[in-house]
């Protein structure tokens, strides 16, 4: 099977395997377990944060973000189609009690004067009260729903300033935060200097079996670990799998950019083929979404499925196709075979 529904669907390597296998371990709960302690220190020291804490999913660091940054009747401004919001089952709900306000943007991306002109006016005979309080502001780097897009870093400092004049706490996803660093070469510690807390995936882009963390001040940390245990993320010898992370970090970041090329010549030639519509502009990182112009998306789905090649349909029209680790030259030639008869 070709399996390019997401680069979660990743299994672990001989060597993360063997990494895992050999990892000391002790009991989280307590804040004993030395693989994950080194694994928080690292995340922290890679994102110039004081303090990380490692949790099961990226739903949970995200979630539980927005639950130590908020109370409940909050607004939180994201931008458009933000994973936070869309794709965590709804979780900022009855996880924090708050109002999502999505923002107006362009492959998911917004600026400062988008967000001043979001907030409330402040003028005397309109209450503060009548709405649910901005609080924070959350961004994504790289955007999901747009296709693997990055946020320039300009227009990332600006919106923090916007932030910081209304007032306002910022959280940025950045589950894909990897993949913007190695498709720029700037560094992460960049992208994250001047939000309040960062989330990154070691499940998603570096191949790991499971987990996310969460990064932030010392003080911002200690009270997501309070939520992390209210809503069920204690673990216990979890440095087994923080071991995969760690071994991810230090051996699958550097070969982020073979899932890019991969990704490029696989849009390219899509953009190729009758019936299929893709911004190539959108293809920056690992993420390739297209629409079929006559074809139903899950009936392509069905029959690449029958040649033992998944995709992911996104809605009726569109598709989603994500390069990953296992993913190889010869892997995506023979996506666009099937994919060129399929439609023809």
């Amino acid at each position: 099977m070709i399996d390019l529904r997401s680069d979660t669907v990743t299994q672990p390597t001989d060597a993360m395997r063997e990494a895992i296998l050999r990892a000391p371990v002790g009991d989280d709960v307590y804040g004993d377990d030395p693989t994950v302690v080194e694994l928080e220190r690292r995340t922290a020291e890679i994102l110039g944060k004081e303090a990380a804490v490692y949790m099961p999913t990226g739903t949970m660091t995200n979630q539980l973000a927005v639950r130590a940054h908020t109370e409940s009747g909050d607004t939180v401004l994201t931008g458009p189609g933000a994973h936070l919001w869309f794709g965590e089952g709804g979780a900022p709900s009855p996880i924090a009690g708050v109002v999502i306000q999505p923002l107006d943007g362009v492959r998911g991306v917004f600026n400062g004067d988008t967000l001043r002109a979001a907030l409330p006016l402040g003028e005397p005979y309109r209450p503060a009260r009548w709405s649910g309080p901005p609080r924070l502001v959350c961004t994504e780097n790289t955007v999901n729903a747009a296709g693997g897009s990055i946020w320039p870093l300009e227009t990332q400092r600006d919106v923090i300033e916007a932030a910081r004049e209304a007032g306002l706490a910022t959280h940025l996803d950045g589950a894909r935060l990897w993949h913007a660093t190695a498709a720029t070469g700037i560094a992460e510690i960049e992208y994250a200097d001047g939000f309040d807390t960062v989330s990154v995936c070691f499940s998603k882009a570096l191949g790991a079996p499971m987990g996310s963390a969460l990064a932030g001040s010392a003080r911002q940390i200690e009270r997501a670990r309070r939520f992390k245990q209210l809503y069920g993320g204690g673990f216990r010898q979890a440095g087994m799998m923080a071991a995969g992370a760690l071994h991810a970090l230090d051996h699958h970041r550097d070969r982020l950019g073979e899932d890019h090329r991969r990704a490029r010549v696989l849009a390219e030639g899509l953009a190729k083929m009758p019936g299929i519509d893709i911004d190539l502009k959108a293809v920056q990182t690992n993420i390739v979404r297209f629409r079929l112009r006559e074809m139903a998306a899950p009936r392509l789905v069905d029959l690449c499925a029958e040649a033992d090649i998944a995709l992911l349909a996104s809605d009726r029209e569109s598709l989603r196709a994500v390069p990953h680790l296992h993913t190889t030259d010869g892997d995506i030639e023979r996506v666009l075979d099937v994919v060129g008869r399929a439609l023809t």
